[in-house]
């Protein structure tokens, strides 16, 4: 067996569970309370396995796995990642000094993974975290106003692809083929035009809460405040309008479902709650974590050193 530990610097996220010896393979723990691991899932959102040992990516892959559900690729992503092997990838690879703001994996499209596992191979000689949040508290604390809002008319995600500013179409898509393009974004319920030469715009209205569809609970699930131009440094903005002229032709963007902006001031308040229900926790080489994709938002804190955090993803959602 092992050790459990609910608390993680005082917050009961992530759930933490400690090998009780020196080299116990992780694969052999979970196997004998699997389901415990799923309860704890649903009740805290997230677990942290730590002092485990897993030998490598190859293991890594097979962990997740185990679950019970095929791992998934990475669909119609919104930053660079690197496949390290079928079904696993590199986290987003934005420079160091970069942070990610929280947020829940593909939660501006209408399909999504349930499940999300992070292996941190390497940890940062200083910082590096990858923070996380209650989705359930950060729904019940948003303003009513803002909250209701974004449950009645949904978010537009604008995307612009071909000029070099962004994540090029082919990355994006997984394929050299305009057909093939345009398939995916007919079965997904995605508008998709190409504006001549190679560029190619995307749309889609998605959801700005959601309902948990095992606990029934209620998320603030949506990335507006990370598409919506008021994301980028006020400089980068600036000039970003200069060069394409129209906010329809930013690299990404972010309306209300109906087309209407979104008020900077609505999502200054997004960011604000998001914040108050941050909780970090310092990584240690090996540690695993596991997180329902619904229930828990995660980021990524500026890092200095080498540092490399791989990612798998399973049980596809979507809804209609």
């Amino acid at each position: 067996m092992f050790a459990i530990q609910s608390k993680v610097e005082q917050e009961s996220l992530p759930f933490l569970l400690r090998a009780s010896r020196t080299q116990q393979p992780l694969m052999e723990a979970v196997s004998e309370v699997r389901d415990m691991i799923e309860r704890q899932l649903y009740a805290c959102g997230g677990i942290l396995f730590r002092g485990f040992h897993l030998d490598g990516a190859e293991a890594f892959r097979s962990f997740a796995a185990s679950f019970g559900h095929p791992l998934l690729s990475y669909e119609f992503g919104s930053t660079p990642r690197s496949q390290v092997s079928a079904g696993v990838y590199t986290s987003t690879e934005y420079p160091p000094h970069q942070s990610i703001p929280l947020h829940n994996e593909q939660a501006y499209t209408r399909d999504w993974p349930m499940k999300i596992w992070f292996y941190c191979e390497q940890a940062a000689q200083q910082g590096g975290e990858t923070p996380v949040a209650d989705s359930r508290s950060i729904h019940r604390d948003m303003p009513a106003a803002i909250r209701n809002r974004f449950a009645e008319r949904g978010v537009m995600y604008v995307r612009n692809y071909g000029s070099g500013l962004d994540v090029d179409w082919r990355q994006v898509f997984g394929t050299e083929s305009k057909a093939e393009v345009e398939a995916y974004c007919a079965s997904h319920a995605i508008a998709c035009e190409w504006k001549g030469g190679d560029e190619l715009r995307t749309r889609q209205v998605c959801q700005g809460t959601a309902v948990h569809p095992v606990t029934g609970d209620m998320v603030w699930f949506n990335q507006a405040h990370l598409f919506h131009v008021s994301s980028l440094a006020p400089e980068v903005r600036e000039s970003l309008l200069d060069i394409v002229g129209d906010p329809l032709e930013l690299p990404r963007n972010a309306f209300y479902g109906d087309g209407s902006p979104i008020e900077d001031e609505t999502l200054a308040t997004v960011r604000a709650v998001l914040d108050r229900h941050k909780i970090v926790f310092p990584w240690q080489t090996g540690d695993v974590v596991m997180l329902d994709n619904m229930l828990t938002a995660h980021a990524r804190e500026p890092f200095k050193g080498p540092r490399r955090v791989i990612v798998a993803m399973a049980q596809a959602h979507r809804v209609n």
